[in-house]
């Protein structure tokens, strides 16, 4: 399948976050495993959390403690990951020097995110890169978690770009439905909640780190 980029002029690019700017499964992992302790469950490996991680706090909760005990646990999940969120959480490598040339050629960027948008910025201002987005948007701020469009076409108004003009960076399957619910292209980067075998069959490209991001874009596309 060709790459949308080379049929799409692209000036703004929307990310997600968990699996794709960061690796934050750590601290999810210590979150839910503080409420399946509460409730006399075992803990989960941290790559058994990975691959739940990514359609909101309340699919999870019913995912690993069941819908009867979600809200309950929700609650507990929020006092854990409040406290380890930032110290648990790191940059996927090179992020800073990735944002910094895609900034350094004109792009705009954003991030929508299924998390909260608290904890979002929380991280993002902790490693140093909150000024390079536009606008940080989560299910709170746009009313609906991915893959419903109104996140990623929130980004969009903040960052004065068409749709078709932006690009999304997601690390799962679910990404590339966001993505083609709000119109733009999608790039997929491995290592986060999807398998490769997963992204693969999304057809959409799909890049081992972040940082090739720069070679299949080099520039902001003249107007």
């Amino acid at each position: 399948m060709p790459s949308p980029l080379r049929t799409t002029r692209v000036r703004g690019i929307v990310f997600d976050l968990d699996g794709t700017l960061v690796d934050g499964y750590q601290g999810i992992a210590s979150g839910v495993n503080a409420v399946r302790a509460s409730f006399g469950l075992p803990a989960l490996t941290l790559d058994d959390v990975r691959g739940r991680v990514g359609l909101g706090l309340s699919h999870l909760m019913d995912d690993v403690v069941g819908p009867e005990r979600a809200a309950e646990g929700a609650e507990i999940f929020r006092s854990v990951y409040d406290r380890v969120c930032v110290e648990q959480t790191h940059p996927v490598p090179a992020l800073d020097d990735t944002l910094v040339a895609l900034r350094a050629r004109g792009f705009r960027m954003s991030v929508a995110s299924n998390k909260p948008v608290a904890y979002s910025i929380r991280i993002l201002e902790r490693l140093g890169v909150l000024p390079m987005f536009d606008t940080i948007e989560g299910p709170e701020t746009a009313g609906a978690l991915k893959p419903d469009p109104p996140m990623i076409r929130a980004c969009l108004v903040a960052m004065n770009v068409p749709a078709d003009e932006a690009l999304y960076v997601g690390d799962m399957a679910i990404d590339a439905d966001a993505g083609a619910r709000a119109g733009v292209a999608v790039v997929l980067v491995s290592g986060g909640s999807s398998s490769p075998e997963g992204l693969s069959d999304t057809g959409r490209p799909v890049l081992d780190t972040l940082k090739e991001l720069l070679d299949l874009l080099p520039l902001v596309a003249a107007s």
